[in-house]
């Protein structure tokens, strides 16, 4: 008899190293299960980077959208005021913070590339990997199963061989035995002993090369196949666990790479925080705002006790009479000196009005000038800038000539650079005709011509600022020693639009402004100048309520004196009695002139 193997020897290879051990399926099921764990751990962190990624982006764009929300206009107001060190500190804040804004997109571009990018390729590096290893290590165990299935039926066969001789030797045995038995008999059952006893051998020696075969088989698989197998598997779960610790650092490094940028920009924050002026931008202030008019001179003192030392008597009484006629109007001189060419328009109630109280009135409300000259019609301003004061005044005339010289300079550029041509068209008549080039030259002439009479027409109103030339007419010759040098053109200069006759009529009234006292000389030949003739007589259309200073109130088929006639701003002066004279629109009054009167026209 073969005695048979025990299924221990299957079991009684020596244990391999790291993951290995006998019971390899086992351990197939463990691993795979933590491999797949140390794959969702990846996915997890590639996850938790993208969502950073997304925050920083949202960041940034919040941060940019509230930098451009808070940015100058382009042609607005705010543009001006970001000439003061403070604003202009602000204005560096908003582009530091839109750097800063950068910087957290490059951080979020970064972490993209180097991180969610790079590990989201080698996750399916991974799991390929991963696939192709227990895909190896379950071909190995089917094998080893396969063979072990061989062994088995194969120490079957041999088992049942073996029994099967053994009766038969025993049937010998006892056929031979027995001598009721024919030797024929006995012969065949011996014969078939032997067959049998021949089987098992052959059944032993496959068995016994099966065994060999499956030993060293399950030698191989346990101590080289899946050894290899589970050190790739190990190999690649360090690979895994070294990569994401790299990928966290780098989620490090990407931040601390801007932080230096980041620095940057908050050290120029600081900087432009710390160029912040405060006497600076006091001075451009005073420079944006001085009005350059001088206060207004003292108060002359009007002694009303005089009548009181004078004795109650008919005589006294009549001449006290006669001299009210003379009682200085308009409070005295200084009322003439600040408003010249309204002195004789006040009713006789505000003529008695204390001093004292149009003085306060002046000091609470400041004087506004009416423009009766160069003021364009539509709305628009002076075209000479006298409704501004004579500091603001000499700035836009001098930045409005400043202006018309660069475009001169354009255009005498052009006109070079088209003589050129036209040189080289005559020297070169293939490149092109010389003619054509001098319908533009005429147009380029033109044009400096007009910018050039421009320019000197602003210069003119400059040199009057600056008191270089006189005033430009008579009126303003008897008001300039009312008012300051700078501005001779304000006080003749105006600009009306009249709606309709029906009393919706408006004034354009200039910024307020202060003037200046005069000289004591002339305000004694102004005082006893000679009254305006009368060049005519007019008849009020419409009804005209006189309710700024200059203006005189009329009311509909009144009959007045003409002393000014209109000089085509739309105003003429007028006369109602010795007292009151002020200006009313041409259009509300038809006027008649005195043929015989200087430089009288006649019109309606």
């Amino acid at each position: 008899m073969v005695s048979l193997p025990h299924r221990s020897v299957l079991h009684g290879a020596v244990s391999a190293p790291c993951l290995c051990c006998p019971k390899g399926k086992d351990q197939f099921d463990n691993l795979e299960k933590h491999t797949q764990w140390g794959i969702d751990v990846l996915e997890k962190y590639i996850k938790f980077v993208k969502e950073r990624t997304e925050i920083e982006l949202s960041y940034a764009k919040q941060l940019r959208n509230l930098s451009k929300k808070y940015q100058p206009k382009k042609n607005s107001k705010e543009e001006e005021e970001y000439r003061y060190t403070s604003t202009r500190a602000f204005l560096a804040t908003l582009n530091e913070m839109n750097d800063y804004a950068g910087q957290h997109e490059v951080i979020s571009e970064n972490m993209t590339s180097l991180i969610t990018g790079e590990l989201t390729r080698y996750v399916q590096e991974l799991k390929q990997e991963r696939k192709s290893h227990f895909h190896d290590g379950r071909k190995a165990q089917q094998h080893i199963e396969t063979c072990w299935k061989q062994l088995e039926a194969s120490k079957r066969r041999f088992e049942r061989d073996c029994k099967e001789a053994d009766r038969a030797q025993q049937y010998f045995e006892k056929m031979d035995a027995d001598i009721n038995v024919t030797k024929a008999d006995v012969e065949k059952a011996r014969q078939q002993a032997q067959l049998r006893h021949q089987m098992a051998e052959d059944s032993k020696a496959e068995y016994s090369s099966t065994l060999q075969k499956f030993n060293s088989e399950q030698h191989e698989h346990y101590y080289t196949h899946i050894p290899n197998i589970f050190q790739k598997i190990q190999e690649m779960e360090e690979r895994r666990i070294v990569r994401i610790g790299e990928s966290m650092k780098t989620f490090a490094e990407v931040d601390r790479q801007v932080i230096p940028i980041i620095g940057k920009c908050l050290d120029e924050i600081t900087k432009a925080a710390e160029s912040v002026d405060h006497k600076n931008d006091s001075q451009m202030v005073i420079e944006a705002f001085k009005s350059g008019f001088e206060p207004p001179g003292d108060i002359e003192f009007e002694d009303f006790t005089q009548p009181m030392k004078r004795t109650v008597s008919e005589s006294s009484l009549s001449n006290s009479r006669g001299d009210g006629k003379s009682e200085p109007k308009f409070g005295g001189k200084s009322k003439g000196k600040l408003w010249p060419f309204i002195k004789k328009n006040k009713s006789p109630k505000q003529q008695k009005e204390p001093l004292s109280h149009r003085f306060n009135e002046f000091m609470t409300s400041k004087p506004k000038i009416h423009c009766f000259r160069s003021l364009k019609r539509g709305g628009a301003g002076p075209e000479d800038f006298s409704n501004l004061p004579p500091e603001q005044r000499r700035k836009k005339l001098q930045q409005k000539v400043d202006e018309l010289n660069r475009d001169i300079q354009k255009e005498l550029d052009q006109r070079d650079a088209l003589t050129k041509m036209k040189d080289v068209y005559i020297k070169n008549p293939q490149m092109g005709d010389a003619a054509s080039v001098d319908h533009r030259l005429s147009e380029l002439a033109q044009n400096i011509e007009k910018l050039r009479l421009e320019v000197q027409k602003f210069e003119g109103w400059l040199a009057e600022v600056e008191g270089r030339l006189p005033a430009r007419n008579e009126q303003a010759r008897r008001q300039s020693g009312m008012y300051e040098p700078q501005n001779p053109s304000a006080v003749n200069s105006c600009a009306q639009d009249r709606e309709s006759p029906d009393g919706s009529y408006t004034e354009e009234q200039s910024q307020e402004t202060e003037m200046k006292v005069p000289a004591t000389d002339f305000d004694d030949e102004f005082d006893d100048e000679e009254p305006l003739p009368t060049i005519g007589t007019c008849k009020a259309l419409y009804t005209f309520e006189g309710q700024n200073e200059g203006t005189i109130s009329v009311a509909e088929g009144e009959m007045l004196y003409v002393i000014e006639e209109d000089k085509g701003d739309g105003w003429t002066r007028i006369r109602r009695n010795e007292d009151e004279e002020g200006y009313v629109p041409t259009s509300y009054v038809e006027v008649y002139l005195d043929k015989n009167a200087k430089g009288a026209m006649t019109y309606i």
